[in-house]
Formats: C-alpha cells, structure tokens, sequence
C-alpha cells in the first residue's frame, strides 16, 4: 500500500471518526430518521470497521460503507473535491487542495 493511500486512509477516517476535517451531508431519507436516530447513526459511522472488498472498493481508503442500521440499509461515502468544490480533487492525500464531503443515505437514495 502506497504512502498516498495511507494518508487518504487516515484523512478519511480522521472525518468519518470525528466530523472533523471536511464537511458532512445527509440526504432527506437519513433526516426523515429523525435527530436523534442521526446522533446513533453518526456514532455507529465513527466505529465502522468493516472495510473489506465490497465497502472499501478504493484499496484501502476507507472512502464507503454501507451497513445495516436500525433496520435500514445504509451508506456512507467520502468524495474528493478543489478547493472550490467545482472539481475533484488533484490530489486527495493533501489536505491543502482537498475538500473532503461525507455524505450519509439510505441505500435506496443511492
């Protein structure tokens, strides 16, 4: 495993784990939830760790998952953006020209 991938691996977990690092988004089914059922949800995002071949499709980056929560099937995934949110990512291992977006959703808005 490259240095690159392990720096992304450790920049993506840093916001899946703290929120920190990137900003977070929600579609309107994951809101439906309600708040309180998103503060669970959020929790259980933090202490994902089952990064095998179907939820880690980037070799290793840790940048999706998809599990089952409270019943519903769920998604979350780490997208890679410039600096001004206009194209991906020239290099998504420096934080200084990436713009990381967790978004969460149900897997039926995917």
């Amino acid at each position: 495993m490259s240095t690159d991938t392990d720096r992304v691996r450790a920049l993506n977990d840093e916001l899946r784990k703290t929120l920190k690092g990137g900003k977070a988004l929600m579609t309107p089914g994951i809101a439906a939830l309600g708040p309180e059922a998103v503060q669970r949800l959020v929790q259980a995002i933090a202490t994902f760790d089952d990064f095998c071949i179907a939820n880690d499709p980037h070799g290793g980056e840790h940048d999706f998952g998809l599990f089952d929560f409270e019943g519903a099937s769920v998604i979350f995934k780490i997208d890679y953006y410039d600096a001004n949110f206009e194209f991906s990512s020239p290099d998504p291992s420096d934080p200084s020209v990436t713009n990381r977006v967790i978004t969460l959703m149900l897997a039926e808005e995917y």
